[in-house]
């Protein structure tokens, strides 16, 4: 079933409705989520730091650069149809509203949990469990300030910065899209140009990467902020572009190639698993592979296969895990916490991955599937 025009009421970090999806892409939302899981159960049993097996499990968080071509993709895609058609552009009331009850919910029941949680527990320096660090949670603005790290990193919520990222994203989605289709496209249907604007865009950045690495006109913090992600999102906003022209793409084709850039990028071009500081190189290696990476995860179903990969993707197993991908994600860091302290009771550093990771999986589930219920936005 092709995306119909509220699509606008999916994105790449909630779930979604069961109305007028692409069961597909729920299911990458499925590998989006598990990726993420993944690189944190390595980095807490210490196999990060294991040479190029090491760098391969780091690199997992390319599970965020695929949520955000999945929030590019679909939140750009009504206004990309409605340009195509001559129909009215999406109403940005109801665009914001939807934004907010497909996020916002789940997401306070979490840090509030959180916080209380961790009264009670001493996982290590919490900098960010603070009355301070309560309200940059609640309010997404965490990730605003000289450094994050030492100021409000909260140990069970340690992912939430990508939150604040799309959130950020969600924000200036809607005047982007008036500047490219109204103001660069004069409000008519010309897809070259609008690729060509959307080069532009994603063009933000590595010179965002260039100004951080070569001044010092920005703080330290703004390594977490949307320009420095920008271009992922360009990413799924083009597919959406590709998809209204008709622009076919097949998982036999461009699966390998994502899956030998990602053999690549896990190489000490994109910077090792050690070093929080990647240089200038390393970063927009990073930045960009991840960008073409995720970008090529998201575009078989995108556009039109209908394969095994996608119809894997499409399987009643992901498509359910899809649907509570947003919750897994929000409570996984809290739950592997508790696994590894209190349920498998491993020091730090040390254990299995998959071990972690399976325990982890099997804690969230429930959680997530309880979170879902109770905070999902009801047709």
């Amino acid at each position: 079933m092709r995306p119909a025009l509220n699509d606008v009421d999916q994105g790449g970090l909630e779930q979604v409705s069961t109305v007028d999806r692409v069961a597909s892409l729920t299911g990458v939302r499925t590998v989006a989520a598990l990726l993420v899981m993944g690189t944190h159960a390595a980095y807490g049993t210490g196999k990060s730091t294991h040479g190029y097996v090491g760098l391969i499990y780091a690199r997992m968080d390319i599970g965020v650069a695929v949520f955000f071509v999945l929030s590019g993709f679909l939140l750009f895609g009504p206004w990309v149809r409605a340009a195509a058609t001559g129909a009215e552009p999406p109403s940005v009331r109801r665009y914001a509203r939807n934004r907010l009850r497909r996020l916002m919910p789940a997401y306070l029941v979490t840090v509030l949990a959180a916080y209380a949680i961790y009264e009670f527990r001493e996982p290590g320096p919490n900098p960010g469990h603070t009355w301070a660090g309560l309200v940059r949670h609640l309010t997404l603005t965490q990730i605003y300030s000289g450094d994050y790290l030492s100021l409000y990193l909260h140990q069970g919520l340690t992912q939430m910065w990508s939150l604040a990222v799309e959130m950020a994203f969600y924000a200036v989605l809607p005047p982007t899209a008036y500047l490219l289709l109204a103001v660069l496209c004069n409000r008519r249907w010309r897809p070259e140009r609008l690729l060509a604007g959307l080069a532009v865009v994603g063009s933000v950045t590595p010179l965002w990467l260039i100004m951080m690495h070569t001044t010092d006109w920005l703080p330290k913090g703004a390594g977490l902020w949307l320009p420095h992600y920008l271009v992922w999102f360009v990413g799924g906003m083009a597919l959406a572009v590709l998809q209204v022209v008709g622009f076919r793409c097949y998982a036999a084709a461009v699966i390998p190639v994502a899956v030998v850039a990602y053999l690549v990028v896990a190489t000490p071009i994109a910077g090792d698993a050690v070093s929080p500081s990647p240089d200038l190189g390393q970063d927009l290696s990073r930045s960009l592979f991840y960008a073409a990476i995720a970008a090529l995860v998201v575009a078989p179903p995108a556009l039109g296969d209908r394969g095994v990969y996608t119809r894997l993707l499409g399987s009643p197993p992901m498509v359910w895990l899809g649907e509570i991908s947003y919750e897994i994600f929000l409570v996984h860091v809290i739950v592997m916490e508790i696994a590894m302290a209190s349920v498998l009771r491993w020091p730090v550093y040390t254990g299995s991955v998959l071990g972690l990771f399976a325990v982890t999986l099997a804690l969230s589930i429930p959680v997530a599937w309880l979170l879902h219920r109770l905070t999902r936005p009801r047709v």
